[in-house]
């Protein structure tokens, strides 16, 4: 018996357990079939994860709203999309025994020129990306009757999620997408209710859990993913982290993620705007330390973990779940190696360019292939080159929006 706490089981407020400490935490995979479904590709990826060894499995992004996806291989789980695929999927992702909830969210401004589709905002706030700004279209400031069908939408794919027979849902709150960009004073410009003090602009995000939690079973697992801060210089910060939690303390929560960073601000790939220092490994501890310190529910961080020593040690700093993300792309049986008692470790893909966006860009790129190749019984990881892996992945995302673009097509005509 692994004596690891790592290995200790977990009771979540709800009553549900987790059989371990480790999550496989969200990544966009960018694999959905025509239609935007899940098929064989997700299926076989999730069953890779299911016997790896981590208590939870968390999807990457599953979108509330066809209209405005973050990628054009992205899943979309609507009222009324034909539940088969995801039921599979979610049993696929089971198979070994851990809880296995879907992240749900809309990206708001974060949408691409080339996508079409809806890009929903607070406020009319463009993307800032330097000389890549233009890739992003130029955002519409909602009304109150889209923040009112937004709410709608992530209950309404929460409760499809249950459906299927996944464990629990995910709301994503950070990295810039449109519950985070409501949360930020830089992208939330608002003067009527959903804008100005921190209250006003966490109303939606609380409106989104209170609506999810009323759709679904009590021992169906509702979990946020929240910034501990942008690192932007006047963004959301560990103070406005502090008191959303504090709010959440007293709704049906069941578990927070912190993370942190946008797309203006990868602080989620070990980069900041504002100028902080993050560290090499477990990236956001420091933060997540002082914010567990505010939760009454269990908190899970992410961010660079790739040693179980580490691993360990932001157990022992007070936090009850440890996500991994690109390590479980490397090495998805890394939880269970551990049980055994290796020492195994994972590295993440390094590229060390001067255009920092490009970098990131191609850094994602290589961890989207390492996913498309993961199959049972296939999990070796040979080397790439980042360069042709961005080109091959630039090709295949134009195949992916000229799909994904008649299908929307067809859905407005």
């Amino acid at each position: 018996m692994n004596s690891s706490p790592l290995f200790l089981p977990l009771t979540l407020p709800n009553g549900s357990v987790l059989p371990n400490r480790l999550a496989k935490a969200a990544m966009e995979e960018n694999m959905a079939d025509a239609g935007q479904l899940p098929g064989a590709a997700l299926h076989d990826l999730y069953r890779v994860w299911a016997q790896g060894g981590a208590g939870l499995i968390l999807t990457g992004n599953v979108m509330i709203d066809g209209r405005a996806l973050t990628g054009p291989g992205g899943v979309v789980l609507e009222a009324g999309t034909p539940l088969e695929r995801f039921t599979e999927w979610a049993s696929a992702a089971r198979s070994g025994g851990a809880q296995v909830w879907m992240q749900i969210n809309h990206p708001g401004r974060q949408v691409q020129i080339s996508m079409g589709g809806t890009a929903w905002a607070p406020s009319s706030v463009a993307l800032d990306l330097g000389k890549h700004s233009k890739l992003f279209v130029q955002p519409k400031a909602m009304s109150e009757a889209e923040i009112a069908e937004t709410v709608d939408r992530f209950a309404a794919t929460a409760q499809a999620a249950e459906r299927a027979g996944f464990t629990g849902v995910q709301v994503h709150a950070a990295h810039g997408y449109l519950l985070s960009q409501f949360l930020s004073p830089l992208t939330n410009q608002r003067t009527d209710a959903w804008g100005g003090s921190l209250e006003n602009r966490a109303r939606f995000l609380l409106d989104v859990v209170r609506a999810v939690r009323a759709r679904v079973a009590p021992g169906f697992a509702v979990a946020v993913k929240l910034n501990s801060a942008d690192f932007q210089r006047g963004g959301f910060s560990e103070n406005d982290a502090k008191q959303v939690i504090r709010w959440l303390n007293d709704e049906a929560v069941d578990l927070v993620e912190l993370s942190g960073g946008s797309y203006e601000s990868p602080a989620m790939q070990g980069r900041t705007a504002d100028g902080r220092t993050l560290a090499r490994e477990a990236y956001f501890l420091e933060f997540a330390r002082e914010l567990a310190a505010e939760a009454r529910m269990p908190v899970m961080t992410t961010g660079g973990i790739v040693r179980r020593a580490v691993a360990e040690r932001v157990l022992g700093e007070g936090v009850a779940v440890v996500g991994m993300a690109t390590a479980l792309a490397v090495a998805p049986d890394l939880p269970a190696r551990w049980r055994a008692g290796e020492d195994a470790a994972a590295q993440s893909p390094q590229v060390d360019w001067k255009d920092q966006v490009m970098a990131a860009l191609a850094r994602m790129a290589l961890v989207k292939r390492r996913l498309r190749t993961l199959r049972p019984g296939r999990n070796s990881a040979p080397a790439h080159s980042p360069f042709l892996t961005l080109v091959l992945d630039q090709l295949r995302t134009k195949r992916l929006t000229k799909r994904y673009r008649r299908w929307l097509g067809a859905r407005t005509a």
